[in-house]
Parts: structure tokens; C-alpha cells; sequence
């Protein structure tokens, strides 16, 4: 009775240690900042550093190269991850995630949108509405968890 028991601790134990993935930089969740407070420290040319949590909003459906993280008030960064050395699953959209690395302002042109509307997996129609460039919030992401 007692391997028993034994056995069932190490499996709970083994399943809350894999209700986080870590990616690239190990980092923690410690200092997390509010979103909106990073987005109302951003000036044009001007990175910030800084580590923020959010819900994925949307991923690379091709490779996870990419993904979008928002919060609760609906601010959101587009995130890349730092030199394109790790990705992230293609599956973790509603999925908690915490990230560090510099946020910036940046004006994406309509060829990149509609680039990373096919690798969201857009239908066409929808990859022809875009034709405006768009003013956005990116993320240089060094370190990322994913929380199940």
C-alpha cells in the first residue's frame, strides 16, 4: 500500500512540474509588469525591457516563430523570440504566458501582415483585407513559460 502511495505522489509531483514549459532564457515569474504600464512607456525607437504576463492570442501555425500575447483589458504584443533561437508549441493559444526580453513600437507593413495572417492560417479572403500598414506593440522575447 505504501509503493502505492508513493507511485501516486511522484505522478501528481511529475504532472505539476510539466504545468510549465520553459523556452529559450530560463526566467521566472517575479516582477511581472502590467502590460498597459510597458505599452505607456514606449516611445517610437526606444526599446523597453521588460517581463509581462498574458493569454495567447494567436501563434505560428507553421513553426511557433511567432505569437501574440494579450491581457485582460485587450493590449497586445506581438511576439518574436530573440535572434529566431527557439520557438514555442503551435498549440497554446488560451494558454497563460509569461515573458522577458524588450518591447517597442513598431509599424508593420501590409506584405509582413499578410505574411503572418497565412502562417496563423487566415483564410484568403481574409489575408486580402489587410492593406494597411499597422502601428503595433512587439516583444523581443529572451525567455518564455507557457503555463498548461
Amino acid at each position: 500500500m505504501k509503493l502505492w502511495i508513493v507511485l501516486l505522489w511522484v505522478l501528481l509531483w511529475a504532472v505539476r512540474v510539466d504545468a510549465q514549459q520553459y523556452f529559450g532564457e530560463k526566467i521566472d515569474d517575479k516582477g511581472i509588469t502590467p502590460m498597459e504600464d510597458v505599452i505607456s512607456s514606449l516611445v517610437a525607437g526606444k526599446k523597453v525591457h521588460a517581463k509581462i504576463k498574458g493569454q495567447v492570442s494567436g501563434v505560428c501555425k507553421m513553426k511557433g516563430c511567432w505569437m501574440t500575447i494579450q491581457d485582460e483589458k485587450g493590449n497586445e504584443f506581438f511576439v518574436r523570440f530573440k535572434d529566431y533561437g527557439f520557438f514555442v508549441p503551435k498549440d497554446i493559444e488560451g494558454k497563460t504566458a509569461v515573458i522577458e526580453g524588450d518591447a517597442f513600437i513598431h509599424v508593420t507593413p501590409v506584405e509582413e501582415l499578410r505574411h503572418y495572417a497565412e502562417d496563423e492560417g487566415k483564410s484568403k479572403e481574409e489575408i486580402e483585407k489587410i492593406t494597411q500598414p499597422k502601428r503595433e506593440y512587439r516583444f523581443t522575447a529572451s525567455g518564455v513559460i507557457i503555463y498548461d
